[in-house]
């Protein structure tokens, strides 16, 4: 598989606040563009505010990832 079609370990910005225990959504670089993936927050206690830098920590397909803050 293309390094450019990785998700886990890139950088995205959260488009969408994440509550705790809830559901966000964040933009993440891949494919040559820009795409959107529902997301939670790894520590389910956090809140990720709308704009926020967060890294990807796991990958649940199709359009789903696990997030930390950046």
């Amino acid at each position: 598989m293309a390094t450019d079609h990785q998700v886990i370990g890139k950088v995205g910005r959260c488009t969408g606040a994440i509550e705790p225990g809830g559901l966000g959504e964040v933009m993440i670089a891949i494919r040559g563009g820009s795409e959107a993936f529902y997301a939670y927050a790894a520590d389910p206690q956090e809140a990720i505010a709308k704009g926020a830098r967060v890294i990807v920590v796991e990958h649940e397909p199709p359009r789903t990832v696990v997030v930390s803050r950046y």
